[in-house]
């Protein structure tokens, strides 16, 4: 089968995939928008997860045959990674809640899911995820994949554990010629370099307008390879794509800046976890898979503008709060405290919201590199952290404060900014 795609063109999809795609929990991802609220920003963001992660396997696939083409892989093994990382990466997002990241504030508690104990510890709320394993290892879907991937030696498990970065214990994981290539494997579908996120940065940067998104894909294939660390595989990238990787990374900081969080966005973001929080109960995520499949944008939608509550009032006619103020981590000299103090004493409802996203992976989460930087004539092989000190720039939390009004009091906020920004100036002379 072949999907034609803007971003892509041609996606090619084998017999294997086609059952999982056509799957009730593959399509319940055509009304899961990629952006959430992000098409109130920018109205050409109504693309969906289903378009995003079918665009994510076809560059898994890209990803893989080029470290394949440098390596000393069996054939038998190439067919049975690439199937494996393929269907990672398509399956990755299925636990995805409605308008994407904005509905996990009420995800159910993670011992509700019964996951194995392998996947984590049962403690604290489930994450999108946590209901991605869900759905691969204990529903209607994991017979599916069982029977049609049998044939290459690929289980549930073994996708699960590519998604969620653990397996269980005594499953041996993806080997050949004496190495462990589950780490590259891993890295393809979550890391630095990922499939993931070179789909996303293309296809969220083609359905905003903006520009921010693009790098070099092509010269970053013909650099990817194999390297081997301590009988592992791992992907490293040659020191003649270095400056094409730290373009990606310009890439997703700037993309963070101008549509991820984007003050519309995030403003419609918290209210509805205000919603959320004010009519508990009006809309809930079901822990039982069967259940989720009725978990979607649809759903909300239809639960929002059937609510009295004041929140969803507002979401359902887009009368957002407005933003009167905007600091990054560059700016000095602000004081929240005393701009809150000023806009109560005027009778200013308002709000100060704090986003603060960390573009590196792995040092965020405290794993091991995923990437690393070759050096092909002595074959050291350097963590790409280390390498390049744009990484260093760029590896630690972009963090954008915000302060938001109610907007029929927008004329009487802005006349009390302006009077504290001279006064901020006058006081740092």
């Amino acid at each position: 089968m072949r999907i034609r795609d803007p971003i892509h063109g041609t996606i090619t999809v084998s017999d294997d995939e086609k059952p999982v795609i056509d799957s009730r929990f593959y399509q319940r991802l055509r009304n899961v928008r990629q952006l959430g609220f992000g098409d109130l920003a920018f109205p050409g963001a109504t693309h969906t997860r289903h378009a995003h992660s079918l665009g994510a396997m076809h560059v898994a696939s890209r990803l893989f045959d080029a470290v394949a083409s440098r390596s000393p892989l069996s054939e038998a093994a190439k067919e049975r990674f690439r199937a494996a990382v393929r269907l990672a990466v398509l399956c990755h997002d299925l636990g995805h809640m409605p308008l994407s990241h904005a509905s996990e504030s009420i995800a159910p508690p993670r011992a509700a899911l019964g996951l194995p104990a392998w996947t984590g510890d049962e403690a604290g709320q489930a994450t999108h995820e946590d209901f991605t394993a869900k759905l691969l290892l204990d529903s209607s879907l994991t017979p599916l994949i069982a029977k049609t991937y049998a044939r290459h030696g690929i289980t549930p498990e073994l996708i699960a554990g590519l998604v969620i970065g653990r397996l269980p214990s005594g499953v041996e994981g993806f080997r050949d010629g004496g190495l462990d290539w589950t780490p590259l494997l891993r890295a393809l579908v979550s890391g630095e370099l990922d499939a993931d996120r070179m789909d996303y940065l293309q296809r969220d940067s083609f359905y905003t307008g903006v520009n921010y998104g693009r790098y070099d894909v092509d010269w970053i294939l013909q650099n990817l390879t194999c390297a081997e660390r301590d009988g592992r595989a791992v992907l490293a990238l040659s020191k003649a794509a270095v400056f094409a990787f730290e373009d990606f990374l310009l890439s997703r900081y700037h993309m963070f800046l101008s549509v991820y969080y984007h003050h519309t966005s995030v403003a419609f973001d918290w209210m509805l976890r205000r919603y959320y929080e004010e009519s508990p109960g009006e809309f809930e995520v079901p822990p039982d898979p069967e259940a989720f499949l009725g978990c979607d944008d649809v759903a909300l939608w239809w639960t929002l503008r059937r609510s009295k509550n004041e929140w969803a009032q507002r979401i359902v006619s887009r009368r957002g709060y407005r933003r009167v103020a905007q600091f990054t981590e560059r700016d000095t000299g602000y004081d929240l405290s005393a701009i809150s103090k000023v806009l109560t004493g005027a009778g200013v409802q308002h709000f100060t919201l704090e986003s603060r996203g960390v573009l590196s992976r792995y040092t965020d989460e405290g794993e091991s590199p995923s990437l690393y930087v070759l050096d092909s004539a002595s074959g050291r092989l350097t963590e790409v952290s280390s390498y390049t000190p744009l990484y260093q720039r760029f590896a630690g939390a972009v963090l954008l404060t915000r302060v938001f009004v109610r907007p029929d009091q927008l004329d009487v906020a802005r006349p009390l900014m302006a009077r504290l920004a001279v006064a901020t100036r006058s006081g740092d002379e």
